[in-house]
């Protein structure tokens, strides 16, 4: 029998969007077992073959403005016709775990917008603080009939190397800086961008934002494209004042047409078979967490290892050990 949530799920219903995601990010094993078997039906309605959607991931440096710009770029997608789904991953409160951002009061007239669905998911434990439902709730909002999608991150580290492994396009927003200033990014970043947009180009830092884009073109140069097909772009843009927003749909609409829809698929397919990878590691670090003979080695363990009478790689064989019984 079907999930009571695919029906209305299909047919754009926002409760029922925000009820599977939240099923979906439940650890509860029934309402995991629940969420796999909605998953499944609404698989045939994702983009998850790709040609049916555009996932695009944005990050940036902190205090770039990078929710004004999703704001303002989802706007003008709106206008083309377009519909808008932003996941964006908010640090998660240490104490409850919740979403403490809230990138929905800083989206205001994007959030009230029919065409625009917002959901701020709080980071959890995975690594570079990156949720780890996010590919299911991508799958969730594609099937909801939304064929845009924005995973914006929380901001520059590890989790920028997930994000570019679950979209089609990944843009790093960055300051107006030059020269000596480029703010000491990690080359690791910049290697994963297929564009790069030089935010709050206006006023005093127009000029600053044109020599900014010249000095990362050439950085680009001596890097390897993260994208068969597609070199890396640099242009500038002000979430303020608009200019330059409409133009990254441009380059986004370049990049989809040089990768081309098999290249798509193919990214989209690998990229589904190091999730199921990731989440045999998730999963099997979770059971080995819970086992209760684990759980009683654990505090010695790490004793050992503090005080130096063992090392790391010994007491994760003895965990492992008695994981398996013996």
């Amino acid at each position: 029998m079907s999930d009571p949530l695919l029906k209305p799920l299909l047919a754009g219903d926002r409760r029922a969007l925000a009820q599977a995601i939240t099923l979906i990010e439940s650890t509860r094993a029934d309402h995991r077992e629940r969420a796999d078997a909605l998953l499944a039906e609404l698989l045939p309605y994702t983009g998850q073959k790709g040609g049916k959607s555009v996932r695009l991931g944005i990050t940036g440096v902190p205090g770039v403005g990078k929710s004004t710009f999703i704001e303002r770029f989802g706007l003008s997608l709106i206008e083309r016709g377009r519909s808008l789904a932003v996941l964006a991953i908010d640090p998660s409160s240490k104490r409850g775990g919740g979403s403490i951002l809230g990138d929905k009061t800083r989206m205001e007239e994007l959030s009230r917008n029919p065409s625009a669905f917002i959901r701020p998911s709080p980071a959890g434990v995975t690594l570079g603080g990156v949720a780890r439902r996010t590919r299911e709730a991508m799958l969730l909002v594609e099937a909801a009939g939304f064929d845009t999608v924005i995973v914006e991150t929380v901001g520059v580290g590890q989790s920028e190397t997930a994000v570019a492994d679950m979209v089609d396009m990944f843009i790093v927003l960055l300051l107006p800086a030059g020269g000596d200033d480029l703010q000491g990014i990690k080359r690791g970043v910049i290697e994963l961008a297929d564009l790069i947009v030089v935010n709050k180009a206006d006023g005093d830092l127009k000029a600053t934002a044109r020599r900014a884009v010249a000095d990362y073109r050439h950085a680009l140069r001596m890097l390897r494209s993260p994208t068969a097909g597609w070199t890396p772009e640099v242009t500038s843009a002000s979430a303020l004042t608009g200019d330059g927003v409409a133009e990254v749909w441009a380059t986004v609409e370049r990049f989809n047409a040089a990768v081309g829809p098999q290249g798509i698929a193919r990214r989209r397919a690998e990229q589904a078979r190091a999730w199921m990878w990731n989440e045999v590691g998730e999963t099997l670090l979770a059971e080995l967490r819970k086992n209760p003979e684990v759980k009683r080695l654990v505090p010695g363990l790490e004793r050992e290892v503090e005080t130096g009478k063992s090392t790391p790689a010994a007491a994760a064989r003895r965990m492992l050990e008695a994981f398996h019984g013996r």
